[in-house]
């Protein structure tokens, strides 16, 4: 499983020029599933994620989680964070796990986010169009092998 997760000012997702969903000041987290995932990869990226100290506190320094800030995550689905670029220009997605399975995974992971985080999601499968303002820029790459 590997998560990218970027502090933002504000992150939101379109679906055919429509508003899918938004969110201001908490995390963007690009989120893709390999065939080796299963709850154990979501549980430990899930706790991950909330307890990222990636936000300033009163003295500047990067010391809250997302928990301690109220803030609110907004989760993509991606396969190509598995896209393998290192023979030839055109990523194999070979280690991406399909659609069919990975819906359900990525259910359970926004399920669970939102268990403790007010959670928003993309839509599974669309040719979603995101934009974030990366705030910082500060971005995390959480990855389970």
């Amino acid at each position: 499983m590997r998560c990218v997760v970027q502090r933002v000012t504000t992150s939101k997702v379109e679906v055919d020029g429509k508003l899918v969903n938004e969110i201001k000041n908490g995390l963007n987290v690009l989120v893709g599933f390999t065939d080796t995932d299963t709850s154990k990869e979501i549980d430990y990226c899930v706790k991950k994620i909330t307890n990222l100290r990636v936000f300033d506190d009163e003295n500047g320094v990067m010391n809250k989680s997302i928990i301690d800030v109220g803030g609110e995550i907004l989760s993509i689905s991606q396969f190509t964070l598995y896209g393998d670029v290192r023979k030839g220009n055109r990523p194999s997605y070979i280690k991406a796990l399909g659609g069919e399975k990975a819906q359900p995974m990525y259910e359970e992971f926004n399920r669970k986010l939102n268990e403790i985080i007010p959670t928003k999601a993309g839509i599974f499968g669309a040719d979603m169009k995101v934009l974030i303002a990366n705030d910082g820029p500060c971005t995390i790459i959480i990855d389970t092998d």
